[in-house]
């Protein structure tokens, strides 16, 4: 199986492979006793000071083959979007699983330095949020909407002036779904203090389910396939209005076309 997703090709797809008769009636299970020890060996990693860049690129990658190895497919479009920006970005996206954390990383950080705006809930994770935490990512409580406001102005800005990019996802909760009174516009207003380009990223990434009482441990759906589109760079003008409307409505046409396969 290729995986060729650190290249500076514009797509990647997974190149399609049915896997043994066990992974293909129980996928969650062989998925997630795969993925815990990816898991497992970069908090080791973290905790003696030996966890870099490629070995984040490398876990996320893990990821991607231990999806993929259950029959999950992977199509991602529009990588050149970013790749030839000549500074750093802010992605703008949607957020429906556990899943576009756990592999954006070998996606985006082959090509330029990027981290993450998270709920606190996530770094204080056993194992996982160590892992997390050693990139840096800007951390909000979603308690206090006037102080992660000013999290993420103060230390996006400082992030994005050492060349990191930043991924935002405006929507409080996941959910298979856009709901554009409930999509923030932080994200645009971020772009719009410091003047980097904003760049929309439309995922669907409902193969990896909710699950109860553990959120992030739901069912593994080979059947749905998973999509990675980032939209071209935009530029914020005025109040950012049109941008946000923008970035609203690409998302909510990929999901459309998406939904429709």
């Amino acid at each position: 199986m290729t995986l060729a997703l650190t290249n500076t090709d514009d797509a990647y797809t997974t190149n399609p492979a049915r896997s043994s008769v066990i992974f293909h009636a129980v996928p969650g299970i062989y998925f997630y006793l795969r993925m815990l020890g990816t898991i497992l060996d970069a908090s080791f990693k973290v905790k003696r000071k030996k966890f870099f860049e490629e070995d984040w690129i490398e876990s996320s990658l893990a990821i991607i083959r231990h999806l993929e190895r259950v029959d999950c497919r992977f199509f991602v479009n529009g990588k050149k979007n970013f790749i030839d920006l000549d500074g750093p970005c802010i992605f703008v996206g949607n957020h429906m699983s556990t899943l576009e954390t756990f592999v954006l990383g070998a996606i985006i950080r082959p090509h330029r330095p990027v981290t993450f705006v998270v709920k606190e809930s996530l770094v204080r994770y056993p194992v996982f949020g160590k892992v997390l935490n050693s990139i840096e990512p800007i951390v909000v409580s979603r308690k206090n909407p006037r102080e992660d406001f000013r999290i993420v102005m103060e230390h996006g800005k400082e992030r994005l002036s050492r060349g990191v990019s930043i991924v935002v996802f405006p929507q409080s909760f996941r959910t298979r779904t856009i709901d554009p009174e409930k999509f923030n516009s932080i994200g645009v207003k971020l772009a719009r203090k410091t003047g980097v380009p904003l760049v929309p990223l439309a995922l669907k990434t409902d193969a990896w389910g909710s699950g109860w009482p553990i959120k992030d441990f739901g069912r593994i759906r080979p059947e749905r396939f998973i999509y990675f589109c980032f939209g071209q760079p935009m530029r914020v003008e005025g109040n950012g209005k049109k941008e946000h409307r923008q970035v609203i409505d690409f998302i909510s046409g990929m999901l459309e076309k998406w939904n429709r396969i």
